[in-house]
């Protein structure tokens, strides 16, 4: 193994740590993966992120075959689905948390655009964030249903589910993930009170000095 395959897997295991002892991801839920060089790098099927193994992480080549490690993630299709249009994601983290899981269940949300721009860093760090449809824990069609606009979107919300984003790092990918779910839990606080947000001049000279 590559010294920097092998840094990879330490950092995964330490990002999943981090998010499951900060209660981010509950039990066996959320998953994570880091392109490489010839294939891609995931958590394990049913392993909590906080008791994440280095060496057992899923190891899959350039057509998903595993080939090294336990189980991949039952999710692994979802993944694959956002690399395969998202030619500049090096990594994608999908949490079950608490609040952006909440937000994911309300009926009158906007599903071409769920959270409102909140905080600049929200739009700096998620920008629009689409609704993807419910469909049950496997089902092919969700990864369809991804692709479908993940080319345009690197961040989304699956119904009564929870969030995908992705990343140009892992490192991207976490604190937009984070992002997205403290912007969450602060909509859930403001919800049915009188909000100031930002204005579409606001977010448009965010989009226009900090680019994604």
């Amino acid at each position: 193994m590559n010294p920097t395959e092998s840094k990879q897997r330490e950092a995964i295991c330490r990002l999943g740590a981090s998010l499951f002892a900060r209660r981010l991801t509950p039990g066996t839920s959320g998953n994570i993966s880091v392109r490489v060089e010839d294939g891609w790098l995931m958590t394990p099927t049913n392993v909590s992120l906080g008791e994440l193994d280095p060496a057992r992480l899923s190891k899959l080549d350039e057509a998903g075959r595993l080939v090294d490690g336990d189980a991949p993630t039952k999710e692994s299709f979802l993944h694959r689905a956002v690399y395969d249009v998202r030619p500049s994601a090096g990594a994608i983290v999908h949490l079950h948390s608490t609040h952006s899981v909440a937000v994911s269940c309300l009926a009158d949300v906007n599903p071409a655009d769920v959270l409102p721009p909140i905080t600049a860093y929200y739009v700096m760090k998620v920008g629009t964030l689409p609704l993807i449809p419910y469909f049950r824990p496997g089902d092919l069609r969700l990864a369809e249903a991804v692709r479908a606009v993940a080319h345009r979107h690197h961040a989304v919300l699956l119904a009564n589910h929870g969030p995908v984003v992705a990343g140009s790092s892992l490192a991207a990918a976490g604190a937009a993930v984070e992002e997205l779910e403290e912007t969450a839990r602060l909509h859930l606080l403001l919800h049915g009170h009188a909000t100031r947000y930002l204005t579409p001049e606001q977010v448009a000279e965010l989009r226009e000095t900090f680019p994604s």
